[in-house]
């Protein structure tokens, strides 16, 4: 390889004798191996003494402006740029898989997530689940509360008490009655005695606690009451107990656990319908009054845990201190007909759980709303079952397929917005489907949606950034700085796509060339060809043109795209005077150096053309093409039979506001029909 030590953008890329063959095959091998640059190459027919009779074959490599230095320094036959072009090329497949990343989120999140990483989809559900509370009087259900004024009339125990509660509510016409409070050990032996025949002959429910987790040392109080031969994983499997002294349970019909397992966050969602123990199972104490006393039609349910829908605001249960109810304040008729829950919301006897309605409450209205959850369903005003992984699978499919399809077609900040509203419909549908499934998870597509946000955004936008850095760098081989700097800022959308401009063609060629290098050493041709395309171009791009391409010797430029220029006629006119000075120079250094002088010659003439990127696949350039470039080519051809340097057409002439012109007469160029009237600069 022959380099110049010109700091300019053209370098010699080597110089050979070559059969036609041979240069048919080394044109093949550089097209493959150097896309990304420019080639132009020279055949003199005239053989070399040194020859062989094989023609001189001198080709030039052009590099873009700013990636010189990084081709110059590649290895043979590498072009770093590759790099860009394998990541753009491997593009569809990376979208694929992101798409397809965001869709299996959704169904991990449906079918495979374990219950620990479900804290975003059930913190979702908890707010759903209180806006959706109605406030709707539920009037099955009367709540007895144990409260702190009540303890405060009347301290605790309560063994007695608790009889005459239960007595006057049942006086009072109450369908049954649910004790929410353990009665572990005996305790005063007359209050003991009534319980005892109220458990044995009135419809009550007692409490027996059943302990879910595994303990060093099980839970083993009292005795167990009730309970059926429990069939194969028919309930919540307990590990201990705390139940009522043996009179009581040896007397109770019907027994309630009152034991729960809370979430791992600490709120209580889901109860156990049915614990399983010693082989025995043994309902819940809303399921056990609900089959004690509800009537109607059976109700028939999974054993496993229900997940509780908290469909009511504590403020839609009937309820009364058990103070009201032993001073008889309550009236009757409040009573009459209903499901009662005795318990206690005191700090010093009750218990506190955290639920979706609210951080600290009363374990007795949990049991009150799986009771009206109960009722509900017997009642057939529960949900339709509705399959919400399904939907939400499909939610997230038609998403991910609008989100890939936009995201290589609009801005990252719109992207960014259709997500948010996909998002935001899709909270609204799951709003809507929360009461229909208690199984699916509603936060499974939002975390899709933030993979797609956090993933295919960034990705798409560092492609876009990809492409437009490679249409910056194609411009750049073209286009002077500014002009591409203006590019920018105008905003075109697809500044390079093929559109019809007016613009001033400028084609430029040495006279001679051939005259001058046959005798000449290698490097010198080469020497002398990469200072004559100096003085050719760097006019051009300090006139703002546009490089089409080189022709060995010579260019063809153009002004008016990519961008409209309103004066590109006499920019051009501008950039061809200083082309003649610039070769008037480095002639007179020749001729001061006993060298043959030098002479360029050029055509210019301005229309209407068709400019932007043509091509193919493989390879393509930024040129332009119509009938005012042909004419522009046989002008430069026609100033071999002028003493002038510049012949310019009447196009340009017309266009032209800042210079003088002198004609000189008309002339039948090659290839067209008509004479055309030819002009140069009053100047040259």
């Amino acid at each position: 390889m022959i380099n110049s030590s010109s700091a300019s953008i053209f370098r010699i890329l080597e110089v050979k004798y070559v059969t036609p063959v041979t240069l048919f095959q080394l044109d093949t091998i550089w097209n493959a191996s150097a896309p990304h640059c420019t080639v132009a190459r020279k055949i003199f027919p005239q053989a070399h003494s040194a020859a062989g009779g094989k023609a001189l074959y001198l080709r030039l490599i052009l590099y873009p402006p700013g990636r010189e230095a990084a081709l110059r320094g590649a290895p043979a036959g590498a072009d770093q740029t590759l790099t860009l072009g394998q990541f753009i090329s491997s593009a569809p497949l990376l979208r694929a898989g992101i798409a397809a990343a965001a869709f299996l989120l959704t169904a991990w999140s449906q079918w495979l997530a374990p219950a620990g990483a479900r804290f975003a989809d059930e913190w979702l559900r908890d707010r759903f689940i209180a806006l959706r509370a109605v406030a709707t009087p539920e009037s099955r259900i009367l709540v007895v509360d144990i409260d702190e004024s009540s303890l405060a009339q009347y301290p605790w125990p309560w063994r007695a008490r608790l009889a005459d509660l239960i007595e006057l509510l049942l006086a009072d016409g109450a369908r049954g009655v649910a004790l929410d409070i353990l009665q572990e050990k005996p305790a005063d032996a007359g209050g003991d005695a009534r319980m005892v025949m109220l458990a044995r002959h009135g419809p009550v429910v007692l409490a027996q606690l059943f302990d879910f987790a595994r303990q060093p040392q099980p839970l083993h109080g009292g005795v167990l009451a009730g309970g059926v031969p429990a069939a194969s994983a028919a309930g919540v499997p307990a590990y201990g107990y705390l139940a009522n002294h043996a009179e009581l349970a040896q007397a109770a019909v019907y027994t309630g656990n009152i034991g729960v397992v809370p979430d791992p966050d600490g709120t209580l969602r889901w109860v156990p319908m049915y614990a399983t123990f010693g082989g025995k199972s043994y309902p819940t104490l809303a399921r056990a009054l609900f089959d004690c006393c509800a009537g109607g039609a059976p109700l028939a349910m999974p054993p496993g845990p229900l997940r509780i829908p908290y469909r009511r605001a504590w403020s839609a249960y009937n309820a009364a201190s058990a103070a009201e109810v032993l001073e008889r304040k309550l009236d009757p008729a409040q009573v009459a007909g209903k499901l009662v829950l005795i318990g206690s919301s005191a700090l010093s006897i009750g218990d506190r759980l955290a639920t979706p309605l609210g951080a600290s409450t009363a374990g007795l209205l949990v049991h009150a709303a799986v009771l009206d959850t109960l009722l509900e369903r017997q009642a057939g005003h529960a949900p339709a079952p509705w399959p919400g992984r399904w939907l939400a699978l499909l939610f997230c499919g038609a998403t991910v397929a609008l989100v890939s399809y936009t995201l290589a077609r609009r801005s990252a900040a719109a992207n960014v917005l259709l997500l948010a509203a996909c998002s935001a419909v899709w909270l609204a549908l799951a709003y809507v489907i929360v009461p229909h499934d208690d199984d699916f998870s509603s936060a499974g597509p939002l975390l899709s949606n933030l993979f797609l946000l956090a993933i295919a955004v960034p990705f798409h936008w560092q492609l876009a950034q990809q492409k437009s850095r490679q249409l910056l760098g194609t411009l750049r081989q073209y286009v002077a700085k500014e002009v591409v700097d203006e590019l920018l800022r105008s905003d075109l959308k697809d500044p390079l796509k093929p559109k019809q401009l007016q613009v001033t063609t400028l084609i430029a060629d040495m006279e001679g060339y051939t005259t001058h290098v046959e005798s000449l050493p290698v490097e010198e041709a080469a020497r002398l060809t990469t200072a004559f395309l100096d003085c050719l171009t760097r006019p051009v791009l300090e006139m703002h043109g546009t490089l089409d391409k080189y022709t060995g010797d010579g260019l063809v430029a153009f002004w008016g795209a990519p961008l409209p220029i309103a004066d590109h006629a006499d920019l051009a006119l501008d950039a061809a005077q200083s082309i003649l000075r610039e070769v008037r120079r480095m002639s007179a250094l020749r001729v001061s150096e006993g060298k043959a002088p030098l002479r360029v010659r050029i055509g210019i003439e301005s229309g209407l053309a068709m400019a932007g990127d043509y091509g193919t696949a493989f390879r393509s350039i930024y040129t332009a093409v119509g009938d005012s470039v042909n004419t522009a080519s046989r002008l430069e051809q026609a100033a071999r039979d002028f003493p002038h340097d510049v012949i310019i057409g009447a196009g340009t002439v017309a266009r032209a506001t800042r210079h003088r012109f002198r004609a000189l007469g008309e002339q039948r160029l090659r290839g067209k029909e008509k004479s055309a009237l030819l002009y140069t600069l009053e100047e040259a």
